[in-house]
């Protein structure tokens, strides 16, 4: 008998302020993924976008990491009500794989929780993860694996629609690679201070962390909507990985499923 299609799936949701980054995964791997606007739950809509990708995929549990409490509750339901499953939330009380070294745990947004999970098991400690997404977002895994803090900043996308709202004549723009640094139209002008101004910002950070950690070099993980683009700017990024944060979660989950063997 042929087993089906993405059998024994974990699903993996990532819900963000904008985005919410959702996945199947095995014991091995974050295996496809997609994503709605988080006002796709509010909406209800998101439903039947989940039934649709999960299709005939068994579904062995799922897993979820939010910063939209709102949302939260309608996942954990969505799931119930699909696939009889009990959602696994990542928190500070559920995390696995990684320590806490952080005055306030509870104040610790989950998926900077999963990033950092990622980064530990696939890249080491001391390591360091930058998620460009509504805010951008510096995380720490110290020598001792243990999440140790950050940094947290306006993002691209964020400070290029901040001008459009505040100012009467600057428009919204489509953020997008450039080469020139002398722009010939506003929006040209713009999208070169967003796209060349951004990488020094970021650089900037990446310099103060190592000089905290006293460390030179260190593995250095991007990911997040904009993290290619950056990336191409800022040789200190030693990786981008897309799904970074919904590898995190399927770690978690997996470390969970391990324990009650």
């Amino acid at each position: 008998m042929c087993e089906p299609l993405y059998a024994n799936m974990i699903l993996l949701l990532d819900i963000g302020n904008s985005n919410t980054h959702f996945g199947l995964g095995d014991a091995r791997r974050v295996v496809r993924n997609a994503e709605i606007p988080t006002t796709s739950w509010a909406a209800q809509t998101a439903k039947a976008k989940f039934k649709k990708f999960v299709g005939n995929a068994r579904l062995e549990g799922a897993i979820l990491c939010s910063v939209v409490p709102k949302a939260t509750a309608s996942a954990l339901k969505m799931i119930k009500g699909l696939w009889n499953l009990h959602g696994l939330e990542l928190t500070p009380k559920t995390l696995r794989c990684v320590g806490i070294d952080y005055p306030r745990p509870d104040t610790i947004g989950p998926d900077r929780l999963a990033n950092a999970v990622a980064v530990r098991v696939h890249f080491g400690a001391p390591s360091v993860v930058i998620d460009f997404g509504t805010a951008v977002t510096v995380d720490v895994v110290n020598r001792e694996g243990n999440f140790a803090g950050g940094i947290i900043a306006p993002g691209l996308a964020a400070m290029t629609e901040y001008l459009h709202e505040k100012t009467a004549l600057l428009p919204k723009i489509r953020i997008r690679e450039t080469r020139s640094v002398i722009g010939k139209s506003t929006k040209e002008a713009m999208n070169i201070g967003a796209v060349h101004g951004y990488p020094g910002l970021i650089r900037a950070l990446v310099q103060n962390v190592k000089q905290e950690l006293a460390i030179r070099r260190l593995p250095i993980v991007a990911t997040g909507g904009y993290a290619r683009l950056v990336a191409r700017k800022l040789p200190e990024i030693t990786q981008v990985q897309p799904l970074l944060t919904l590898e995190g979660i399927r770690l978690v989950w997996h470390a969970h499923h391990q324990a009650r063997k």
